[in-house]
C-alpha cells in the first residue's frame, strides 16, 4: 500500500469515519475501463478501512456508459457513485438525478481542490459533484521537426502570426508531388481541437445567459483563422485526406508537426511515437482579439457524483472524497489527466520530468488561470460531440475544412440547429 493511501486510511479510521458500516454494497460506475483498473488498489483500500462495505465497480466505454446510466435514471435505479462529465452535469442536475453534496462537504474540505474544477460542479447554491481530475487542450509540437527547420519552440509570447509562420515553414513537400509528407498542423471540427482557439481569442459561442448560440465576432474570427490554415494557407490537410488514420495518431506518427487536442492524448503519443522524435506541449497562443478581460483558457474536470435515490449518501460521499483526494497517488492519473487535488498534482511523480513531454508543468499554469468550459444544456447535441457529418458544430466545421461549405453558411446552419436543440 502506498504511503498516501496509508495516511488517508489512518485519517479515516482515527476520526471514526464510516469504518463501522457493515454489509453494504455501493455501486460505482465509470466510463473509463483503463482508469478503473488503476483505481482497483484504492477501492480495495477503502473497503479495508470500512469493514463490511463492498464496492461493486463497473466501467463501460463512453458510447455505452451514457445510454446505460440514462436508462438507469429513467428507472430510478442510479448507481450510488458515478462519473459525471462537465458537459452533461447541468442537464443531470436540472433533471434531479444528482444529490446536492453541499450538506456533506464544507468549504474547508474542498479547499485542497483546484477551485476552477470545483466551480464547474456548482449550480445555484448546490454542489453536485467533486472533481477527480481535469484536462484541456494544449498545443503539441514536434521538437525534432522544429529543430530541423530552425524554428523556435512555441512560447508564452507566441502570437497567431508566429504560429502561422511556423506552420508554413514546417509544411514539407520534399518530393514535390503537391502533397506534404509533413504538415505544419492538423485539425478537424472536434471541440478539443477548435474551441480552445475560440476562447483564447476572447470568443464565445453562447450568449451571456448560456441559453442560446450567438457567436461573437472574436469567435467567428477564430474559426476563420482555422479555416484558412486548411483552405488558403494549405498548412493543414483536409480531414478527408487523413481517412483511415485515427485522428489522435496523425501527430505521433509524424504526419503533422503541431496539433491542438486534449492533454489526455499524452498517453497515446507516448505509446504511438515512442522515442521516434522529441516533443513538448504549450498553451494555445492568445488571439489578436482577446483582451485581459475576455481571454480565457479552456479546461474542464471529470467528476464523481452521487446518484439520486442512493440509500447510502454519507458513505458514497466518503468514497468520493477518498477517490478524489489525498488517498490517491500521482501514478493513478494517466498522462495529461491532472489530479484535481492540488497536492497530488504538485508532486514530482506526477510531473514526470523524465518522460516526454518534460514540461507537464504547463498544465498547472493553465489550471491557475481564468478558465471557461463553454458547456451548456444540450452541449453534446449542438456541438455535435463525436459526430462528424452531423448537424452540430463538429460536422459543419468538417464540411468547411474539407472545402465543401463556406464558413458563413456553416455558422448559419449550426446556430439554427443549436438553438432549435436548446429550446426543446
Amino acid at each position: 500500500m502506498s504511503r498516501s493511501l496509508t495516511l488517508a486510511l489512518g485519517l479515516i479510521l482515527s476520526t471514526g469515519g464510516m469504518a463501522s458500516a457493515a454489509d453494504i454494497t455501493l455501486r460505482y460506475m465509470s466510463w473509463d475501463p483503463t482508469q478503473l483498473e488503476k483505481e482497483r488498489p484504492a477501492i480495495a483500500a477503502f473497503e479495508a478501512a470500512h469493514p463490511g462495505v463492498h464496492i461493486q465497480a463497473q466501467a463501460l466505454p463512453p458510447s455505452d456508459y451514457w445510454p446505460r446510466v440514462s436508462a438507469m435514471a429513467a428507472a430510478k435505479d442510479l448507481p450510488d457513485v458515478m462519473m459525471m462529465s462537465s458537459g452533461y452535469i447541468q442537464q443531470w442536475v436540472e433533471a434531479g438525478n444528482l444529490v446536492d453534496l453541499g450538506t456533506h462537504l464544507d468549504e474547508g474540505t474542498l479547499a485542497g481542490y483546484n477551485g476552477n474544477a470545483v466551480a464547474t460542479a456548482r449550480f445555484g447554491n448546490g454542489l453536485f459533484a467533486v472533481p477527480q481530475s481535469w484536462s484541456g487542450p494544449v498545443l503539441f509540437y514536434n521538437k525534432t521537426a522544429f529543430d530541423a527547420a530552425g524554428v523556435s519552440y512555441p512560447s508564452a509570447n507566441w502570437s497567431w502570426a508566429d504560429f502561422l509562420n511556423a506552420a508554413r515553414t514546417l509544411t514539407k513537400d520534399t518530393n514535390g508531388d503537391g502533397y506534404p509528407e509533413q504538415w505544419g498542423y492538423w485539425i478537424y471540427g472536434r471541440y478539443a481541437q477548435v474551441d480552445g482557439w475560440v476562447f483564447r481569442n476572447g470568443g464565445r459561442y453562447l450568449n451571456e445567459a448560456g441559453t442560446a448560440l450567438e457567436p461573437n465576432e472574436a469567435a467567428v474570427n477564430a474559426l476563420r483563422f482555422l479555416t484558412d490554415l486548411t483552405i488558403t494557407e494549405k498548412v493543414a490537410p483536409r480531414p478527408q485526406d487523413l481517412q483511415g488514420v485515427r485522428q489522435q495518431d496523425a501527430f505521433p506518427l509524424g504526419m503533422a508537426a503541431m496539433w491542438v487536442d486534449g492533454s489526455w492524448n499524452i498517453s497515446n503519443i507516448r505509446t504511438v511515437a515512442g522515442d521516434s522524435f522529441q516533443w513538448g506541449i504549450a498553451e494555445i497562443p492568445a488571439g489578436p482579439d482577446a483582451t485581459p478581460q475576455t481571454l480565457r483558457s479552456y479546461a474542464w474536470p471529470d467528476m464523481l457524483a452521487v446518484g439520486s435515490g442512493s440509500k447510502h449518501e454519507e458513505l458514497a460521499v466518503a468514497f468520493i472524497r477518498f477517490m478524489t483526494g489525498e488517498g490517491r497517488s500521482p501514478s493513478d492519473f494517466l498522462g495529461g489527466k491532472v489530479p484535481a487535488f492540488d497536492a497530488i498534482a504538485a508532486q514530482e511523480d506526477w510531473l514526470e520530468r523524465n518522460q516526454q513531454p518534460d514540461n507537464k508543468a504547463v498544465l498547472l499554469q493553465i489550471g491557475r488561470q481564468a478558465l471557461y468550459t463553454g458547456f451548456s444544456r444540450s452541449w453534446d447535441a449542438w456541438r455535435g460531440y463525436g459526430a462528424s457529418g452531423s448537424a452540430g458544430v463538429n460536422g459543419e466545421l468538417d464540411e468547411v475544412f474539407n472545402g465543401r461549405k463556406s464558413l458563413d453558411d456553416a455558422i448559419a446552419s449550426f446556430v439554427a440547429y443549436a438553438n432549435d436543440v436548446m429550446k426543446r
